[in-house]
């Protein structure tokens, strides 16, 4: 039987992906030294935001993800954030690999809505590894599962998801609206005769009154 390590090394963006991507540094570490010939690893991360404290201002801004501060007891729990899966070249004592986590700008999902809002500090998360080991054992070519309850924690600077989504999405970000929606203000920005989105949505934040930076 072999026995696996895992050790984050680091989290960093990936800067020359299609898409908006961190690298998920990882140390493998076969504690028996038994020679591994291949690794199907599997890795779910998740964010476990009851794990730090939040300022007032972060406060307002998971407002719509977990609601006021007086619920946070019964609401602040942990999500799934992403998945991911590498094969893993054969090695012998310890390697290094880097698996993907695809990074979305999308506010209607919980992770994006929470990393959007944690601007400073750190992101606590869970990393739960599962898969099967290749190796070569006693009697011959074996294959062994990762055991389900392999996981590690980690502690993720909030900065490096904002570096990643400046990176691919400069000064900017976006958010997803329903077709009759998007007609319809296509319309209203014709009839303003407004030559940007910036321009229509701020026209309509000063009709409701809204205070903008």
């Amino acid at each position: 039987m072999t026995g696996l390590d895992f050790t984050v090394s680091a989290i960093e963006v990936e800067p020359y992906a299609a898409t908006p991507t961190l690298a998920l540094r990882l140390r493998i570490a076969e504690k028996t030294r038994t020679p591994v010939h291949a690794l199907a690893l599997r890795c779910q991360v998740r964010i476990d935001p009851q794990r730090r404290s939040y300022q007032d201002s972060q406060a307002a801004d998971l407002l719509g993800l977990f609601g006021p501060r007086r619920r946070w007891s019964d609401t602040v729990r942990p999500f799934l954030w992403t998945h991911t899966s590498a094969m893993v070249p054969g090695f012998t004592g310890d390697t290094e690999v880097s698996m993907p986590l695809a990074l979305t700008y999308d506010l209607e999902v919980a992770a994006g809505k929470y990393l959007h809002a944690v601007r400073d500090g750190e992101i606590p998360l869970s990393l739960m590894f599962s898969g099967t080991v290749f190796y070569q054992g006693g009697n011959g070519f074996q294959v062994q599962q990762i055991p389900w309850d392999t996981d590690v924690r980690h502690l993720m600077p909030a900065g490096v998801w904002r570096r990643a989504m400046d990176l691919y999405f400069p000064g900017s970000g976006w958010i997803r609206l329903p077709q009759e929606t998007l007609d319809t203000l296509l319309r209203l920005r014709a009839e303003l005769g407004l030559t940007s989105w910036e321009e229509t949505v701020g026209a309509l934040l000063d009709k409701a009154g809204v205070s903008r930076p």
